[in-house]
């Protein structure tokens, strides 16, 4: 693999999470399914944390960001996990964002920042962890998921890997079975927007005939916008895009400008809510 490949496998792909089951996988046995020694694996896992550290601290030097920072609604103290899919579990996501945030801004209230997203999980898969999800006993969950349940076989017109249905029937049981297992708030975050045409003409994604439309991903945020608890809408902020691109070269993942800004809309909900 070419260095760019590997930096990119790392920022979106954590065996550590996915294979769970294992045990724990430490950073030697990591490293070497990407064919790289601990050492370099550990310093590209770094770069990405000052990376994500530097886009909080962009975010910080607005001063009416910062205030709406001091008045989320998280108490000193509490636990606050994050359910998703690639979105989230990227190194340089908004909830990795937020995390670098709360510790610049708010260091002395002891706040957990718990990323348990899997990339590529659909709603289905999200909900075979969820029995996990009491272990990290969490005060607030943050959810973002559907968007690989929007994911087409085949061409545009092929099927979805989960029909809108059982997608709104996932989401409701995630949902009803945490309230049965913690006395978590729980806030929403919708799927965020695709680009069709990079979609198309990404080549991984023409290989293995998998594409993604946004009449599919704006059903799924329907579902997520008609949920009773708050929901962030992602969609507003992102489809403002103006000058760095907000979205990488498969039309699918946040860049790095795009995660800074999902994460200034999470900010400002739950700021408002507080």
């Amino acid at each position: 693999m070419n260095t760019a490949l590997t930096e990119r496998l790392i920022r979106f792909q954590h065996p550590e999470k996915a294979l769970g089951y294992l045990g724990g996988l430490d950073d030697d046995r990591i490293a070497a399914l990407y064919g790289l020694d601990a050492g370099s694996y550990r310093r590209v896992r770094q770069e990405h944390a000052e990376q994500a550290r530097r886009a909080a601290t962009e975010l910080l030097d607005d001063p009416e960001f910062a205030e709406k920072v001091d008045r989320l609604p998280f108490a000193p103290e509490q636990r606050v996990v994050a359910v998703g899919e690639s979105t989230t579990d990227d190194l340089l996501s908004w909830f990795e964002i937020l995390r670098h945030v709360i510790d610049l801004r708010r260091p002395a209230d002891g706040i957990t920042l718990t990323n348990t997203a899997v990339s590529g999980h659909t709603t289905t898969q999200a909900l075979t962890l969820l029995p996990g999800l009491s272990f990290h006993r969490p005060d607030w969950v943050l959810c973002m998921l559907g968007g690989n349940d929007a994911q087409r076989l085949g061409s545009v017109d092929g099927p979805t890997l989960v029909s809108v249905a059982e997608t709104e029937r996932n989401l409701r049981a995630l949902r009803d079975l945490a309230a049965k297992r913690t006395a978590a708030r729980w806030v929403w975050i919708t799927p965020s927007p695709v680009d069709e045409a990079r979609l198309a003409a990404y080549q991984p994604f023409q290989r293995a005939g998998l594409t993604w439309t946004n009449r599919d991903v704006d059903a799924i945020r329907q579902i997520v916008n008609a949920q009773p608890d708050l929901t962030v809408d992602s969609h507003p902020a992102l489809a403002r895009q103006t000058g760095e691109e907000f979205l990488l070269d498969d039309g699918i993942h946040l860049s790095l400008a795009g995660q800074q800004a999902l994460t200034a809309t999470v900010v400002d909900a739950l700021s408002d809510k507080s």
